[in-house]
């Protein structure tokens, strides 16, 4: 047991956002790090930043979190409220801290959470941010956990596509998430061996898409996989999409563009072509391997980040090593596909 000598602290954890494979395992390493090896105390608290706007909460032990290593989605639940949606958010805030003499926070979220995180931090709150997106889009950080169980879900799906499509003949068009990069898209389109990947990053031109699917099928391969990105976006007149209605918290409702692009498929090729969309299970379920260690690299360093009183920072993966970045960095930009990955991608297009 790796114990450290130091100041009895009462720490908070949180998980913002969307859920994600592995934020149970941040959650249970953050507990071991803090209680095992700093006698710390830690409280978690519900729903995201609601915990701590609605003073909701629980005490996280070791005991307590025996078994979540595997789990999915995350025991404390989670939401996309935060603090400056409320004329008295910070006030909340700062007065649930005070109640349970929390002296940091650890923050788990993707942009939106670790946005709002250092605003909090800038309002003087110490806290540590821990990102977290199957997107794998948060920059300043190589891979998130999340993002590798994933592209394995929409890789398996493909597989099994791939199968169905020969039996009959047919073009099949697969929705993955991705909203504004095409991570997932690309990486699963190239595991799984798709014929057209369409990203968010590179807009299409859909009679460019057509016209390969026609010479793959000219040389005797009647069935076609096309990987579309729920954000992908075509070459300015191109192709008419429905305005995409905005949520509740400024959000695009996206999905749905794999039903326009089978549409132009079918017409313009009379290939018949179905659609799948993989939506909320390529986040749900059991993390991989992979991603339940980087997890609880994760949870580790940010505990150690909070004894290093090395605040305003987020633990990030680089050189297969974590470091601290600082967080308003962190979520100043999206991190994009690599435009050598896409290149790669595209040596697989007939």
């Amino acid at each position: 047991m790796d114990v450290t000598v130091s100041e009895p602290k009462t720490i908070g954890v949180l998980t913002g956002g969307g859920d994600c494979p592995g934020l149970n395992a941040v959650i249970r390493a953050v507990v071991r790090r803090a209680e095992w090896g700093l006698g710390w105390r830690v409280l978690g608290f519900h729903d995201g930043w609601n915990g701590l706007l609605h003073d909701a909460w629980e005490e996280l032990t070791v005991v307590g979190c025996r078994g979540i290593l595997p789990r999915g989605g995350t025991i404390l639940g989670t939401s996309r409220y935060q603090p400056f949606m409320y004329d008295d958010g910070m006030e909340r805030v700062n007065a649930t801290l005070e109640r349970h003499h929390v002296d940091a926070l650890v923050v788990i979220g993707g942009e939106g959470t670790l946005s709002a995180a250092a605003a909090v931090h800038r309002e003087g709150v110490p806290l540590v941010g821990v990102p977290k997106t199957i997107d794998n889009d948060i920059g300043l950080t190589e891979r998130t956990f999340g993002f590798d169980t994933a592209v394995q879900i929409a890789t398996e799906a493909i597989d099994r596509l791939h199968t169905t499509a020969e039996s009959h003949n047919r073009v099949i068009v697969v929705e993955v998430m991705g909203r504004h990069v095409g991570h997932i898209a690309t990486w699963a389109g190239l595991a799984g061996g798709a014929t057209v990947t369409l990203v968010p990053e590179e807009p299409f031109d859909i009679a460019d898409v057509c016209a390969r699917l026609q010479r793959r099928h000219q040389r005797g391969k009647l069935a076609s996989i096309v990987v579309v990105a729920e954000g992908a976006i075509p070459k300015p007149g191109t192709l008419d999409l429905p305005e995409a209605p905005i949520d509740a918290f400024g959000h695009r409702r996206l999905g749905g563009i794999c039903n326009v692009v089978a549409n132009e498929i079918e017409s313009r090729t009379g290939f018949e072509t179905r659609v799948t969309v993989l939506g909320h299970v390529q986040r749900g379920g059991t993390p991989t391997a992979f991603d339940r260690a980087l997890a609880s690299w994760y949870g580790v360093a940010a505990v150690d980040a909070l004894a290093a009183e090395d605040y305003g920072t987020m633990v990030a993966f680089q050189a297969n090593s974590m470091v601290r970045v600082p967080l308003a960095d962190a979520v100043a930009e999206l991190k994009v596909t690599s435009p050598e990955l896409l290149r790669i991608a595209r040596t697989f297009f007939p």
